[in-house]
């Protein structure tokens, strides 16, 4: 089927730059949020639609992108509804579920989308909004060879490093796996960053040593000078978005009969600092969260 329409359902703070990259790269986009004026900037950039609900966004397009804040509600959304938006897509249609859903919801609804005869990615995406904007997001993606090809020029609008790594789910797993290994680096350096200082040690100084050394992670090479010894805390990514995430990899990680000892550990953490902290807290925020215990 030839690509004439995305649907773009979920024009957050992800969501319209990743549309706005799809506008700029010759994509006809329709698009659709509960906030009925988001992304006033993509009214701009030529063939973008504003649609009034996100079943008037899917009909006529072959392929729904979802940019959701969780299974809830992507489940709510196709499954839901007079009619839900499973019903009302064009025979063939791709949904291509970008949100951060569980791994095994995201399975249930490939299967249920194809007994309607519609194809189903998990394409979740890695790198916060500042690749979303530059267009240089990490997507792990998840579902059928021939959907995957399908669905390529599109993601590689979006994104600049694209891994099928498997079936329906696959992609939701990784992207699970990945943002909890993610927290747990943060969780360590935090700790290790507080006892230094208390033992006198500047910790700009053994955050360098990290970066040269083996502790070298995505919090010593971009968060700990920009947010966290800046005392800025304001990375864009909630603590609250960190902890759901820990959250689905410990369940995963649990529903696989595997061992999940530290997983449980890193979510208890992640938790109590959501709890110690103001609402909305960034997640950078762990580190204030181990300074003042």
């Amino acid at each position: 089927m030839a690509l004439n329409q995305v649907a773009f359902i979920g024009l957050g703070r992800m969501g319209v730059p990743m549309a706005a990259n799809l506008l700029r790269a010759g994509i006809a986009v329709r698009g659709f949020d509960l906030a009925p004026n988001a992304g006033p900037e993509l009214e701009t950039l030529g063939t973008f639609t504003r649609a009034a609900s996100a079943v008037e966004a899917a009909r006529g397009s072959d392929l729904v992108i979802l940019m959701l804040p969780d299974s809830k509600v992507v489940d709510a959304l196709l499954w839901q509804g007079a009619p839900a938006l499973a019903q009302a897509l064009d025979p063939g249609a791709l949904v291509v579920d970008m949100s951060s859903s569980d791994p095994m919801h995201s399975r249930d609804n490939a299967a249920r989308l194809a007994d309607l005869g519609l194809g189903f990615l998990d394409a979740p995406v890695s790198g916060g909004v500042k690749r979303a904007v530059d267009g240089s997001l990490s997507i792990m993606v998840g579902g059928e060879a021939a959907g995957f090809e399908r669905a390529t020029a599109v993601l590689q609008a979006m994104g600049k490093t694209i891994i099928h790594v498997g079936s329906a789910g696959a992609g939701h797993a990784v992207k699970a796996l990945n943002n909890y290994v993610s927290a747990s680096g943060l969780i360590a350096v935090s700790e290790a960053l507080v006892a230094a200082e208390a033992f006198g040690i500047a910790p700009q100084l053994v955050n360098k040593v990290f970066n040269a050394s083996t502790g070298k992670n995505n919090t010593t090479e971009h968060k700990v000078e920009n947010f966290m010894l800046s005392g800025r805390y304001d990375s864009g990514f909630a603590l609250s978005l960190m902890r759901k995430d820990v959250q689905t990899a410990a369940d995963f990680i649990t529903g696989m009969q595997t061992p999940n000892e530290f997983v449980q550990k890193c979510l208890a953490v992640a938790t109590a600092a959501e709890q110690g902290l103001e609402p909305g807290a960034d997640h950078t925020a762990v580190h204030k969260w181990v300074r003042r215990k």
